[in-house]
């Protein structure tokens, strides 16, 4: 029990739609709830996107994440949150950095870094490099700490270049993803890459995507790492595809696998310690 396991909960993403999965968190309250049942089973940090009220498409806008922010703090005022400032639809610095201005109450204690441009499915994630050194430039100056997002093992090399520009310091927490089409895979020889070419002084969770969430997900937790997990990743609760997953019902799986290994949930106390944040509770961002 002297590891615990990081559960970075994704509820809603940028793709899943209503009519892919009645399940998916849209809504400023229906993402809240679904943060809130988390919370009561146990998780050690949010990783949250925001969508537009009436069309329900991703959007950028801080006044948004302040809605979800707010509405996780009244209940969760420790819970880590860090907000997503993805490529794939945004393509202006004051547009993806949006949410980073928020202050006080507010203030998410981090923000997603994708430390590459990348190819999905049917869209591209675009993330030059004046881009990402300018999100990290401006998280460094605003004291919030960047969730590195990795999908090969080239995105880990540039974390070690952004380190070296002093522009990203330790600890640094990365969030592995296997499984995209252009990117790593889901097996042991690219996770145990990705996982040894880690610079010292990192934390580091595992994504699967689609199918490949539950497999990789159990690998880290038996490895000693975090997993990532929630309708973002996986709208499925099982690989036949014949039954669609709520967020709940993925925590708890989750849970169960962590209980066999003998790990512990890592708090959102207990993470804040390791990756020194401020202590919540109406401090957030880095620990000054």
């Amino acid at each position: 029990m002297s590891n615990p396991l990081i559960i970075n909960f994704t509820p809603t993403g940028m793709i899943p739609t209503k009519e892919m999965t009645p399940h998916v968190p849209i809504s400023v309250s229906e993402i809240v709830e679904d943060v809130h049942q988390a919370c009561d089973l146990g998780i050690t940090m949010v990783h949250i996107h925001a969508r537009e009220k009436v069309s329900g498409i991703p959007t950028y806008k801080k006044e948004i994440y302040a809605k979800i922010i707010a509405g996780i703090r009244k209940f969760s005022p420790q819970l880590v949150i860090c907000v997503s400032l993805s490529g794939r639809t945004f393509s202006e610095l004051d547009q993806r950095g949006d949410p980073l201005f928020l202050e006080g109450d507010l203030k998410p204690d981090m923000g997603s870094l994708t430390l590459s441009s990348l190819n999905f499915n049917k869209v591209a994630s675009m993330n030059a490099p004046d881009m990402i050194g300018d999100l990290a430039a401006l998280m460094k100056a605003r004291g919030i700490v960047p969730e590195l997002e990795a999908f090969d093992l080239g995105m880990v090399n540039y974390a070690k270049y952004l380190a070296r520009k002093k522009l990203i310091r330790p600890p640094y927490y990365f969030n592995l993803l296997f499984g995209n089409i252009a990117c790593s895979q889901s097996n042991l020889l690219h996770a145990g890459t990705m996982i040894n070419d880690l610079p010292e002084d990192s934390v580091w969770s595992i994504a699967g995507i689609g199918n490949t969430q539950l497999k990789m997900n159990s690998l880290s937790i038996a490895m000693g790492g975090g997993v990532r997990v929630g309708l973002e990743d996986n709208i499925w609760y099982n690989a036949e595809r014949t039954r669609l997953a709520r967020n709940i019902d993925l925590l708890k799986r989750v849970h169960i696998i962590a209980q066999a290994n003998g790990r512990n949930i890592m708090t959102p106390e207990e993470f804040r310690t390791k990756m020194n944040l401020a202590p919540g509770n109406g401090e957030y961002g880095l620990q000054v």
